[in-house]
């Protein structure tokens, strides 16, 4: 008997109260008409109701692939315990998106896990274990002692507890079922067997399956077409399909934000990098260029979003990887490909010209186990006593995504962002930068808003850290921070001590100058090869 189905079909059987699990990167393998289908559901009946929701990592972007926003509706939505939130401005509607107004009003019950746990919480559901339990994220905002990651009022429970084993401390995150779940696959047969040979990211589609079959949920697949059974050699088929209860067909779904579909991102073919377009000379690029310093030949290196993830970008626009070299630098983010090209925007998470793709809970073991020796990552406020915020602050609820796995397990840490924000304009005049208008919000903070991670401690374990702006590079020291570096035509006094809401340890007695190749016209910086 076939398991394929129209989309109304496969959500008619939910019910109220249960709680459904959902695959989902951004908008890469995200399963947007089974979404779309629950939440018109919803609109035409009122039900089901009470739902609690687990996306392991934000799913869809509120806009074209609305994914996560589908079903942000009062009524439908009780809980919501993601690793991450989208949190943008529609700029044809100019709002932000209704999930983030259901948790900034106190709307729903809501949580935000680091992806890291979400990922490993999957494995100990499946093997029917009490929970997981880390070290990852101690004395973070997840830490209990720090607010449980509860990221409104109504979210009362603790599903997440600090407790003692053999002497050391520990977060526990009790299991619980799922009963239905979303996965996203390219194809599948009348069986539902599953595979994902045109995708740019497996995630958490395998551990979704297994944790809710181990407890008799439900599997609801969105393919993006089918094929007759024995079509597929085996060792292509990830999921079988008795692990699969209904199967969704959907030839239009977009491979992810802006993309219909480009096998560049997991195929052999691969895009000349000469065809990347040139990043526009702007603060974020600058960060971008002194951080592509801190890169080394032959170490893996994983970056996270925003001016971090601009870091293999200018690197290739430099000519860094011509003549086959970028084969000498080992580029990974934290939903598993590996090789190739780091991408930023709305196709970050996926890397162009990959050589391998791992497994969404995989890759955070490799994470975890610190295979990731470098991190470039990005930073929305630091501290007077080197706490970095990037999860909770301002009218944003992003959450950590994978921020506290990567922070505590690398080695060697490089920060990236501009000064300030809130309207900063910088202008560029023969290699040096000029502050046109001061951003509205400073960065560095008498105290973070969100404990995302200590720098400090992790400085005093063994770890060495930087923060690297347009304008100033700090060195972390267990003392705090040193500053180092300043940008060609920045006033110390003016634009970087005055601009902080408490005063640096120290400033470096050999305080450089940022090279002033990094602010000259971008028309004459070399091309990818």
């Amino acid at each position: 008997m076939s398991k394929i189905v129209d989309a109304a079909t496969a959500v008619a059987s939910i019910p109220d109260g249960s709680s459904v699990g959902c695959v989902g990167v951004i908008g890469w393998v995200t399963p947007d008409a089974l979404l779309k289908a629950l939440g018109d559901r919803f609109k035409a009946t009122a039900g089901p109701r009470d739902l609690t929701f687990y996306f392991p990592v934000g799913t869809g972007d509120a806009q074209g692939i609305k994914g996560m926003d589908h079903v942000a509706q009062e009524g439908l939505m009780k809980r919501i315990v993601g690793g991450s939130y989208i949190n943008p401005v529609d700029p044809v509607t100019g709002k932000r998106p209704e999930l983030m107004r259901l948790i900034r009003e106190n709307k729903i019950e809501a949580y935000s896990w680091p992806i890291g746990a979400t990922m490993h919480w999957l494995r100990e559901v499946a093997r029917r274990s009490p929970g997981y339990m880390t070290q990852i994220g101690l004395g973070t905002y997840i830490d209990p002692q720090h607010g449980g990651g509860r990221f409104t009022d109504k979210a009362k429970d603790d599903l997440v507890r600090r407790v003692e084993f053999e002497g050391q401390s520990y977060l526990f995150y009790p299991a619980w079922k799922l009963d239905t779940v979303f996965v996203y696959a390219s194809t599948a047969d009348e069986e539902g067997n599953l595979s994902f040979e045109n995708e740019a990211l497996v995630s958490s589609n395998i551990a979704l399956v297994l944790a809710a079959k181990a407890h008799g949920g439900r599997v609801i697949a969105q393919v993006r077409k089918t094929v007759p059974n024995g079509e597929r050699p085996a060792s292509e088929v990830r999921i079988p399909g008795m692990f699969v209860d209904a199967v969704v067909v959907d030839p239009d779904m977009m491979m992810t934000t802006e993309v219909k579909f480009d096998p560049v991102y997991f195929s052999g073919k691969r895009r000349p990098l000469a065809q990347l377009p040139p990043i526009p000379m702007s603060a974020d690029k600058i960060v971008a260029l002194r951080a592509a310093k801190e890169v080394r030949r032959r170490e893996l290196s994983i970056f996270g979003f925003g001016a971090a993830a601009d870091v293999p970008l200018v690197m290739a626009e430099q000519g860094l990887f011509k003549n086959g070299e970028l084969k000498d630098y080992w580029f990974t983010t934290e939903h598993g490909s590996y090789g190739g090209i780091v991408m930023s925007g709305w196709q970050f998470s996926a890397n162009l010209n990959p050589d391998a793709i791992l497994d969404g809970v995989y890759q955070f073991d490799a994470i975890d186990g610190g295979l990731c020796r470098f991190a470039a990552l990005a930073f929305a406020q630091f501290d007077r006593s080197g706490k970095v915020n990037v999860s909770r602050f301002g009218i944003a609820n992003p959450g950590a995504g994978g921020f506290i796995d990567i922070a505590q397990s690398a080695q060697r840490l490089v920060f990236t962002g501009t000064f300030t924000t809130g309207g900063l304009e910088v202008a560029f005049e023969g290699g040096k930068m000029r502050i046109v208008k001061e951003g509205k919000v400073r960065k560095f903070a008498e105290q973070v808003e969100h404990i995302t991670y200590s720098v400090i401690d992790g400085v005093k374990r063994g770890q060495s850290a930087k923060l690297i702006t347009e304008r100033a590079v700090f060195d972390v020291v267990p003392e705090g921070l040193v500053l180092t570096e300043v940008a060609p035509g920045i006033d110390v006094r003016r634009d970087v001590l005055d601009q902080m809401e408490f005063a640096p340890w120290k400033v470096a007695d050999d305080l450089k100058a940022m090279d002033a190749a990094f602010f000259a016209d971008p028309a004459l910086q070399a091309q990818a090869g």
